[in-house]
């Protein structure tokens, strides 16, 4: 698969469980629910998703390093 679809997937998937964890919890204004899912749904991604990250920035870093085809 795709490795940025991977990471986004992943980081999607991490956004909605600290979501759902956090309001289990019991947190209710939803704009404080919001911002503390992303903030630490973040953090836990800068710590679990590395090996995704790396992989989508090794893609992406290849993608980029290509020679463009010459138009003629």
């Amino acid at each position: 698969m795709h490795p940025v679809l991977v990471y986004t997937a992943s980081r999607i998937g991490l956004f909605v469980v600290t979501l759902g964890v956090l309001r289990l919890l019991g947190l209710q204004n939803p704009l404080v629910l919001i911002a503390a899912s992303f903030l630490i749904s973040g953090v836990a991604s800068y710590v679990l998703l590395s090996k995704q990250r790396d992989a989508m920035s090794a893609r992406i870093s290849d993608r980029l390093d290509r020679p463009k085809p010459q138009d003629d």
